[in-house]
């Protein structure tokens, strides 16, 4: 057979009269098919990406956001803060009430008593009393056993064995067994190449007959494989190859072309008419929301930022700014009264005030400056100190 015949068809091969007439009716057939699906196909595909950008994106953020503030940093917070303290503290708990006594007890009790109370002992005993006595019973029973049953072996048993038994079955394999096996080896290899000549030549003849039945069968079924490979590859593959050369390529290829330009054109169309819904809901619905914003909402927002949240914003600075100065005043009160008194109570000196000037006493005696809750100096120093007036 011919190879040529079975070639795959190429795809830029000339047109055919059977191609230019399927060719316009099949895409327009096809244009018609697959203008509805692509123009679904790009209305859902423009649906999905506005639905992920303006909700799934912002909601995941969103979800996101709450993950992390209600779940991930108050379980983080307990975590540092709580959990993990709380486990140190057991775990000191529980080594110094249940593992430090044991380990004390294995340290101090255990292997003392182990090791003085019964190594100590066992290993004195096995070094003193064990090993001398067992060197003792070792060379009792070598002399009274071990060298006597030696002798008897090497000198009586050894000499019986080797002159009794061995001497006479040596002489009898090698005088007797041997030429009589050797004997009966030849007569039986002669018995057996006789048989096996005559065998051979049986096999032969039976070799030769089949030989020559198996090669009829042969050419018979050589002859009968023949013509039915002709008969199917005549009546079958032939009529098949030239269906699908001729028709049924040439029919899914323009179908394939077809519908690979019907869903070009149909992109075409489906933008074309995107584009047009959406300049009709720029011009409807954007245009006048824009103008909304730019000429109502942007006014009414700087009135107000302008005349509601900045007064609002400030009057809360300035009032977190007066809470803040009252408490810082409130802690240095409180300082300066747990200062004065401890200097009361103790009579150490109280360190120097906050707005005091350096080097100056508290109110004393000798002096005429007016401190709230100082402690008086003595009438009479007894360091003879010389305090510094102030006019």
């Amino acid at each position: 057979m011919d190879d040529s015949k079975h070639q795959a068809p190429d795809r830029y091969a000339p047109d055919t009269a059977l191609t230019r007439l399927i060719r316009i009716p099949v895409r327009i057939v096809v244009l018609v098919l697959v203008l509805p699906v692509r123009m679904v196909w790009d209305l859902l595909a423009a649906g999905w990406h506005a639905f992920d950008r303006t909700l799934l994106r912002p909601l995941g953020r969103g979800l996101a956001w709450l993950l992390d503030t209600l779940v991930l940093t108050p379980l983080s917070w307990l975590f540092t803060h709580v959990l993990t303290p709380l486990a140190l503290a057991v775990t000191w708990l529980a080594t110094a009430l249940f593992i430090w006594p044991w380990i004390g007890l294995w340290r101090y009790v255990v292997v003392p008593v182990a090791k003085y109370g019964i190594a100590v002992p066992l290993v004195w005993l096995y070094a003193k009393l064990l090993t001398p006595l067992g060197r003792g019973a070792a060379w009792l029973f070598t002399t009274l056993v071990v060298v006597p049953v030696v002798g008897v072996w090497r000198y009586v048993l050894v000499p019986a064995a080797r002159y009794g038994v061995i001497v006479p079955l040596v002489w009898l394999y090698g005088a007797v067994l041997t030429p009589v096996g050797h004997g009966a080896a030849w007569v039986f290899g002669k018995v057996w190449q006789g048989t096996a000549w005559t065998l051979g030549l049986l096999w032969q003849g039976i070799a030769w007959f089949l030989g020559g039945v198996w090669k009829g069968i042969a050419a018979t079924g050589h002859g009968l494989g023949v013509a039915v490979t002709w008969l199917v590859m005549t009546l079958l593959v032939a009529p098949a190859s030239w269906l699908y050369r001729r028709v049924l390529a040439p029919v899914g290829r323009e179908i394939a072309e077809a519908a690979e330009v019907a869903w070009r054109i149909a992109g075409y169309l489906s933008r074309a008419v995107g584009r047009g819904i959406a300049w009709l809901f720029r011009h409807l619905i954007g245009v006048p929301v824009a103008w909304a914003y730019r000429t109502v909402g942007t006014p009414l927002g700087h009135f107000v930022r302008d005349a509601l949240w900045a007064p609002a914003r400030r009057a809360a600075l300035e009032a977190g700014r007066a809470a803040r100065s009252a408490l810082a005043t409130a802690r240095e009160t409180v300082r300066q009264a747990r200062r004065d008194a401890w200097r009361a109570l103790v009579g150490g000196a109280g360190g120097t005030r906050s707005g005091e000037p350096m080097g100056v006493p508290a109110r004393t005696l000798g002096s005429t400056t007016t401190v709230p809750s100082a402690a008086q100096a003595s009438e009479t120093s007894l360091l003879g100190e010389k305090l510094v007036k102030q006019g």
